[in-house]
């Protein structure tokens, strides 16, 4: 007696296939999504620049966005102030010798976290101001006004100048054990990198904007 064993394998229309593929790469590209807006949240960036002239030289408007990280928040919350830099220079480029900075800019503020009163302060030398949450703390180191920019040497007119833009956390006013930390680490390096343009004195009416 022969015994004969079938086995049958189910068939699969081409139009069916077509949809699982799509369907698995729907799933995949729903998996990277939040992995890749976490990456591009955090961090430094440059909104917007103008700079203007005004009668005691020039000052510089810029918008920026800060995002820290979950580590960076805790060394918030365990009593660490955050160093923002924001610096902008006017550089004369000399094909003969190192370029010369003709103007500048530089100023560092402070942020830290109060837990008694469970509010945010944002220091700048002598002044400093409170605020209710982290979001308002950050949004006020962003928001650059009416900067002055600080010349150093003679500018000569209709002559062409480069300007360099950047903003970063300072690591180096950490207490010496989180410097030790930060090294090799990526979640303390904050910085937007060095936005370049030129512009031509004296600035032309309306101010120079650099939307990057």
């Amino acid at each position: 007696m022969l015994i004969m064993t079938v086995s049958f394998m189910p068939c699969c229309r081409k139009s069916d296939l077509v949809v699982r593929l799509l369907h698995v790469a729907a799933m995949v590209l729903l998996s990277l999504m939040p992995l890749s807006a976490a990456v591009h949240a955090e961090g430094i960036q440059i909104k917007s620049v103008v700079m203007e002239t005004v009668d005691e030289g020039f000052q510089f408007n810029a918008d920026f966005e800060i995002v820290l990280n979950p580590k960076l928040e805790r060394a918030l919350e365990k009593g660490i102030v955050l160093y923002f830099v924001t610096e902008l220079n006017l550089m004369n480029s000399r094909w003969y010798w190192l370029d010369e900075r003709v103007a500048q800019s530089r100023v560092r503020e402070g942020l830290s976290y109060y837990a008694l009163t469970r509010q945010y302060r944002l220091s700048r030398g002598t002044l400093s101001q409170n605020f209710g949450t982290l979001r308002e703390a950050l949004q006020a180191v962003s928001r650059v006004r009416n900067r002055p920019v600080i010349i150093n040497s003679e500018l000569k007119p209709d002559a062409e100048y480069t300007v360099e833009l950047r903003m970063w956390l300072d690591i180096s006013a950490l207490p010496k054990p989180f410097q030790v930390e930060t090294l090799g680490s990526r979640g303390w390096d904050l910085s937007t990198g060095t936005l370049r343009w030129s512009t031509k004195l004296p600035l032309s009416k309306p101010p120079d904007s650099i939307r990057p």
